[in-house]
């Protein structure tokens, strides 16, 4: 069990917070990391005898959230897949259809989401266009279904880029709506396109840094990457 009252040297970013960092950055891992509402993770807390309000935990996840989360985008700017998935989904808040897109490379990682209330050539454009400003380079391959929008924006974004659009070849992208889709249900639906935004902004490059490719992979091996994750985060949330 934790003791609340065991404060380690305080940094800077954690600064006229009662908790320690740990609690803290546990608490954000918890919610981002798993399918969890914030009342979950408050009993979970309080079952070490960490007694804190669900309000509190979900401040916590928007402050120290997007910290972490720039964090892991800057770290790994670049060095992601050049085999690009792209797909759209839809996502109803307060009865009104919003199209979450969202880039993937070859191996599940996510390259760039973003929430529009349009499904078309101009939507399309804003993404690959984010896409290119985050990774700061082109791909050698985009891939995605047979939405017309995308050949039409790629023509003017990316116009050296070689696109395959089919939909079979695309069930990576499509499948990496799924933790959303979860956390969805958990929540009873987002509140507004904007909280969709800033929880897809922080919720996928957490996810990216403990995303393990099963495939071609030992046990051991697993274990490896698993614990190199962990101790990531560990520099990424100064604990």
């Amino acid at each position: 069990m934790w003791d609340a009252r065991l404060m380690t040297d305080r940094d800077p970013l954690y600064s006229r917070h009662r908790f320690p960092a740990e609690i803290i950055a546990h608490a954000v891992w918890l919610y981002f990391r798993f399918p969890l509402s914030l009342r979950m993770v408050e009993d979970m807390l309080a079952a070490r005898g960490i007694i804190v309000s669900h309000q509190t935990i979900r401040l916590w996840a928007e402050k120290f959230g997007r910290t972490f989360a720039s964090d892991i985008r800057r770290r790994s700017s670049g060095r992601l897949g050049d085999k690009w998935r792209l797909d759209e989904a839809v996502i109803s808040i307060r009865g009104e259809k919003h199209w979450l897109w969202r880039a993937v490379d070859h191996d599940g990682f996510v390259l760039e989401v973003l929430v529009q209330s349009r499904r078309n050539a101009e939507a399309a454009k804003r993404l690959m266009r984010k896409l290119l400003k985050g990774q700061r380079r082109a791909p050698r391959v985009m891939i995605t279904d047979k939405l017309r929008s995308y050949d039409t924006a790629k023509r003017e974004i990316m116009p050296g880029v070689e696109h395959r659009s089919h939909k079979g070849l695309n069930n990576r992208a499509e499948n990496s709506h799924q933790p959303t889709r979860r956390r969805e249900r958990i929540m009873k639906r987002f509140k507004s396109r904007g909280h969709l935004q800033r929880f897809v902004s922080i919720h996928d490059p957490i996810a990216n840094l403990f995303h393990i490719p099963r495939h071609d992979i030992s046990s051991s091996h697993h274990r490896e990457l698993r614990a190199a994750a962990m101790s990531m985060w560990a520099k990424i949330a100064r604990v």
